[in-house]
């Protein structure tokens, strides 16, 4: 039904404008989905444990779109494993100017440079509050007009407030769209930014885990300083991947747009990403896989890369909820 009705109609819209509609929808007939999706699938086969926490599928739905919390419950009655929100700012900002969300069919991808448009983490804490039991990530990121050398401090204000109302926090210094932003994933800022946020992580009573979102353009040595520092750092895990800056091998008209490239042409390099961290850092810490992900065979490529749990962005809007039931469905196929 998705596919053939309700996207056909989506996409005869701006992608933005199609992004409200979609989240007014789920608002008011989400309630609706396990009738037309059916119930989603709950299996203790399905279970994973990671960085301490339960997850009740290894699925879960990536940082961006619900960046300020306001449909996290309905998006996880869908049958997610867990929600990531954000990427949260300590004080709202209206993001890059529009237009900054570009679609690609013929390229089954997504161009954007939305630039951290969000209403604050306060506002998403507010509504936080409300969770009916879904596990939360939280993505936290720095104001625009917070200068890199300050940058610690506007990690450490969301991390703060953000603490009693998320599961675990991610650590976004690889968005594209932030001017300078991508200097932090360099080793020295990026081992103080980490061990700072750590230093404040366990003066608290019980820690939570705290994970590291990378680019897939990092090169080999890149990587190997990012092994380095999540082990030097003693954080829980890696996010791979952010979107490209890459532009290879494209077909749509959108593929000159300036941002960030997610979508089908991603899949290979984030899945080379999770098994050079895999097997480098000879599993020493949780990956979660992201990038590209249309398919349960998709998902099923970066489980056996080496990560242990995968999340849906692009693939989630082009596939609809389907997917997550599809790719849960093939794991438990596969435990047969």
């Amino acid at each position: 039904m998705y596919k053939s009705v309700l996207r056909p109609l989506l996409f005869k819209l701006d992608p933005e404008k199609a992004h409200h509609l979609t989240f007014w929808l789920v608002k008011n007939f989400g309630f609706l989905a396990p009738y037309i999706l059916g119930k989603p699938l709950a299996d203790p086969r399905l279970e994973r444990e990671v960085f301490g926490l339960k997850f009740k599928n290894p699925v879960g739905l990536a940082a961006g779109l619900d960046k300020d919390a306001k449909v996290f419950n309905e998006l996880g009655a869908l049958g997610f494993g867990f929600i990531e929100i954000g990427t949260l700012t300590p004080k709202a900002q209206s993001g890059n100017e529009k237009k900054r969300l570009f679609r690609l069919v013929e390229d089954s991808g997504i161009i954007n440079r939305m630039g951290f448009n969000n209403e604050g983490v306060q506002a998403a804490v507010r509504r936080l509050k409300s969770n009916t039991g879904i596990l939360v990530g939280g993505n936290i990121g720095k104001n625009k007009l917070t200068p890199n050398e300050e940058a610690a401090t506007d990690y450490a204000l969301c991390f703060e407030a953000l603490f009693e109302v998320v599961d675990y926090f991610v650590v976004n210094v690889s968005s594209p769209n932030t001017p300078n932003l991508r200097a932090l994933q360099d080793r020295e800022p990026l081992t103080q930014l980490l061990e700072g946020l750590q230093a404040l992580n366990l003066h608290k009573r019980t820690p939570k885990p705290i994970l590291l979102k990378i680019a897939p353009d990092l090169s080999d040595p890149q990587l190997l300083d990012i092994i380095s520092i999540v082990k030097e750092t003693k954080i829980a895990g890696v996010i791979a991947t952010n979107t490209t800056l890459g532009r290879e091998n494209l077909l749509s008209e959108n593929q000159k747009e300036a941002g960030g490239l997610s979508g089908k042409p991603l899949k290979q390099r984030a899945t080379e990403v999770i098994r050079f961290l895999s097997q480098k850092s000879e599993g020493a810490f949780p990956i979660i896989g992201v990038g590209g992900i249309h398919s349960a065979q998709d998902a099923l490529e970066k489980l056996d890369a080496g990560a242990a749990l995968v999340q849906l962005y692009t693939g989630f809007i082009y596939e609809g909820p389907a997917l997550i039931r599809e790719i849960n469905k093939a794991l438990l196929d596969r435990s047969k």
